[in-house]
């Protein structure tokens, strides 16, 4: 054949190809985990729940912290000291599944990888020594991670990790998260976790934080005694659903009026009433909550209670209680895209406990890596998710 027709062929059929390529290639639902310890990411069905695969997001760790100046490095140790190793604080992929940007903890920075290739695609250090709760803009354009130390929020471009702009914070900021409508970002602050519950009053201001989505512009704040730890919003944005540093329980929240208006006190466990206050991991009695679907019932990890609790609103009764072996350390609840069933990280068992909000019934427990923390929605293009393999 002449040359320039076996181009032209060779051209014809790679655009005849493309196209079924692509359309072969759905998204697929998922379920992020971020491995503390392990400083690795486990990707699970989000439907089926199974285990997809693990992919390594911190293999560069020892060579960042070898690059650390001396006062960098002394911050690390005393991080470390407080709260272990930690190198996945909160992970999230984008709308199309190509990219997964990781916060990573102690290591202070933010990071992303192209999901294909499993290459990093851009590194931002963080201001401040640690990198906390991050949250992922709906258009999937913009990181909003905390720089826990520093007092502020960082917003980075997804697409190369420059940092766009910052907004202030109370002290010690922790969660992050849009507002149903995306318009808003609101801010939770834990204050200073260090300090026993005595020296309160050191601990810096325990704030919600809620600012313009776009212009990063503090529209609202509110204020607390103890620390604010995970949160829920309901879908009109006037309630707020949140546990409080210390508290065995969880508080309404009425965000138009700015004040609380119930709070529930849930059962100890005998293991966790025999601790002291300041014996709480940092300084939470329970964390992690999620609402379903039907926006009707919530579920609670019962950190130091060992269970899983589900809570129906407008009632705020628990129904259902889903119990763990003693020191489990449940840490982290996310609802399932069919808006059904609560994934709960079971930190110590190295392990994702799946509840029913129906029956309150534990239909499954699936093994992940070593200190499971965050856990967040996503989907990955299915050629991506066959690349993955259980170990």
């Amino acid at each position: 054949m002449n040359p320039a027709r076996l181009l032209l062929a060779v051209v014809c059929l790679g655009l005849t190809s493309a196209p079924a390529a692509s359309a072969a290639d759905t998204l697929r639902d998922v379920v992020i985990v971020g491995n503390s310890q392990a400083g690795t990411v486990t990707f699970l069905d989000g439907r089926t729940f199974a285990n997809i695969g693990t992919m390594d997001v911190a293999a560069d760790k020892q060579q960042r912290i070898d690059e650390m100046a001396p006062v960098r490095r002394a911050a690390y140790e005393v991080i470390r000291g407080q709260v272990g190793d930690k190198f996945v604080d909160d992970a999230h992929l984008t709308p199309d599944g190509r990219t997964l940007v990781v916060s990573r903890g102690n290591l202070g920075d933010a990071v992303a990888f192209d999901v294909a290739s499993r290459q990093q695609k851009w590194r931002t250090q963080l201001d401040g020594y640690k990198a906390d709760h991050a949250t992922l803009s709906p258009d999937g354009t913009k990181y909003v991670i905390s720089a826990i130390t520093a007092e502020k929020a960082q917003v980075l471009d997804v697409a190369d990790g420059r940092v766009l702009g910052s907004f202030a914070t109370g002290a010690y900021p922790h969660e992050n998260m849009y507002s149903p409508n995306g318009q808003r970002i609101y801010n939770m602050s834990i204050g200073n976790p260090a300090l026993p519950k005595w020296m309160n009053w050191a601990k810096g201001a325990k704030r919600i934080t809620v600012v313009d989505a776009q212009t990063l512009q503090q529209v609202r704040s509110y204020d607390f005694e103890h620390g604010v730890r995970p949160s829920v919003i309901t879908p009109d944005e006037k309630t707020l659903y949140l546990q409080l540093s210390y508290l065995n329980g969880f508080a309404e929240f009425d965000l138009v009026s700015g004040r609380v208006t119930r709070t529930v006190e849930m059962p100890f466990s005998d293991a966790g009433r025999r601790l002291k206050e300041d014996e709480y991991p940092q300084n939470s009695a329970h964390h992690g909550m999620a609402l379903n679907g039907g926006a009707d019932k919530l579920c609670m990890a019962g950190t130091i209670d060992d269970y899983t609790a589900i809570v129906s609103r407008p009632g705020l009764t628990a129904d259902h209680y889903v119990h763990y072996p003693v020191g489990a350390l449940p840490y982290w609840s996310l609802t399932s895209v069919d808006g059904n069933h609560c994934f709960v990280t079971l930190s110590n068992l190295d392990a994702v406990s799946v509840v029913d909000y129906r029956t309150g019934r534990e239909v499954a427990r699936v093994p992940v890596g070593d200190f499971p923390q965050r856990e967040r929605l996503g989907r990955l293009p299915t050629s991506v998710l066959n690349s993955f393999s259980v170990a």
